[in-house]
């Protein structure tokens, strides 16, 4: 049917944990992601955009809002939030319906859309909502009806004899029609092909993986030869350096379970090569649900008039610096992939397309982009600014980019924990403590030499701290 007005469909599908490193086309050599090569291709990569907060919760909560942690009170995975600029889009026209994770808290919270198919976390019982008696999405009502078992990290421990040493990483158990990102595509594809309103389209799309547990079908991880697969390699030196928080966490991931992941303090070269052939695998699999994705909009002309907006809300270390998962500030965790795309002549500026653009952004100036483009006007608290005109003409948009964290029941050695990132130079602080971090990106970009006892860098952690400052205090810096 004939869309209502000229605004284009907006499509924003959002991985959970995937590194910025694990698309092919963006130097990711090892990778098959023909999909989001083509995105790449075609489209506006952004190379340096990063997220907020190193972990869901307060990273997706800063996204849908615009603003900070600090600004919104959600600092980790437990707090609470509801509200987004989806209501915007909402009150302005837009049919907007979510297919898939959001993360918000309360889990099934409007948000703003006028529709929500929920699937939360790949294995977990959802505790936060245990006081109401649980709670249970869309993935597990059809595990249900199916009448198999969810796999979980109860179900890995309990069934896998070498549970403690896979690292989180197993081969899918069940047919592959039954897996949490496979069920996500599957039920955005549906959405697609049955969807009535003649209004603009805003589909948020919300994989579950590549987060833990790392579990793949088998033909995903047929796709890679494991030899390919790169290995951090990580030194004493590199790991005594670091801050008294940080191996309070490795620690708290070796003695515990979290998310199906018991994590070795020394894994072997083995362990790591096959976790990353798993969670490689897990992207794959996420690739071609973007193709299919994308060929359910064609059909049905969608992407006459449409823009894709393609990322995640931070990464995983996997090994590097000694670390699994997130809760840390290294590239592998605050960097993320974004990549916008669009086949409809007009939406990208001209001569954007196949481009990448290098700047330092913020993955709240991605959703500043995506409001500009429905004609929606940023609110005065909106803390993203937006990229459109400067996916042409490639000016800096922002000099310092931050990410913050507050204690949780992982990270628990620390008070408040904030990045701050320059061009060269990253300083990471932590509140009543004397560790911190400092690197520099041009001298040392795997971040292996932390400099924050080196008095000849003190000159920069000046300059580095006084930006977090301003930063704190409400300037633009």
């Amino acid at each position: 049917m004939p869309q209502s007005d000229d605004r284009p469909n907006i499509i924003l599908i959002m991985t959970d944990q995937q590194r910025y490193d694990t698309i092919a086309a963006l130097g990711a050599g090892h990778m098959h992601t023909p999909n989001l090569d083509r995105l790449v291709h075609e489209g506006v990569a952004l190379t340096h955009c990063y997220c907020t907060a190193p972990s869901c919760v307060p990273s997706r909560s800063s996204f849908f809002n615009g603003r900070y942690p600090h600004q919104l009170g959600v600092f980790h995975n437990a707090h609470h939030w509801s509200t987004s600029w989806i209501e915007q889009l909402q009150a302005s026209g837009y049919h907007t319906v979510n297919v898939g994770k959001m993360h918000t808290i309360p889990f099934d919270a409007p948000c703003g859309f006028d529709q929500r198919l929920v699937v939360e976390n790949k294995d977990r019982p959802l505790r936060l909502e245990r006081e109401h008696g649980g709670y249970f999405d869309e993935w597990d009502k059809y595990l249900a009806y199916m009448n198999v078992r969810k796999p979980s990290r109860d179900t890995y421990k309990a069934e896998h004899s070498e549970w403690a040493q896979a690292l989180g990483a197993f081969t899918w158990p069940l047919d592959e029609q039954h897996h949490s990102d496979i069920f996500v595509g599957r039920t955005a594809r549906w959405l697609i092909e049955n969807r009535r309103s003649n209004a603009p389209l805003l589909l948020v799309i919300g994989f579950p993986g590549p987060h833990p547990p790392y579990d793949p079908p088998q033909r995903f991880l047929d796709l890679y030869d494991p030899a390919d697969t790169p290995v951090p390699r990580v030194t004493d030196e590199e790991l005594d350096a670091q801050p008294h928080a940080l191996k309070a966490l490795r620690q708290e991931m070796a003695d515990n379970n979290h998310d199906a992941v018991k994590w070795q303090l020394n894994p072997t070269e083995a362990q790591l090569r096959r976790l990353r052939h798993h969670y490689d695998a897990n992207v794959s699999l996420i690739d071609e649900h973007v193709g299919l994705i994308l060929d359910a909009l064609k059909k049905r002309g969608y992407l006459d008039n449409a823009v894709v907006v393609f990322g995640s809300d931070h990464g995983d270390c996997l090994g590097d610096h000694g670390h699994i998962q997130k809760w840390t500030m290294y590239e592998q965790i605050t960097r993320l992939p974004m990549i916008f795309w669009s086949p409809a002549p007009g939406r990208l500026p001209s001569g954007a397309k196949g481009k990448t653009y290098e700047g330092l952004t913020q993955h709240i100036d991605v959703a500043a982009t995506i409001l500009e483009m429905a004609g929606v006007e940023l609110d005065e608290n909106f803390e993203g600014r937006s990229l459109l005109k400067r996916m042409q003409d490639d000016a800096p948009l922002r000099e310092y980019v931050f990410a913050e964290h507050t204690a949780d029941n992982l990270l628990k050695e620390v008070t408040m924990m904030t990045m701050v990132r320059s061009e060269r130079y990253k300083m990471v602080h932590y509140e009543d403590s004397t560790d911190g971090e400092l690197y520099d990106l041009y001298a040392d970009p795997q971040e292996k030499h932390n400099r924050w006892h080196d008095a000849a860098c003190d000159p920069m952690k000046r300059e580095l701290m006084d930006a977090m400052r301003r930063w704190r205090a409400g300037e633009h810096v």
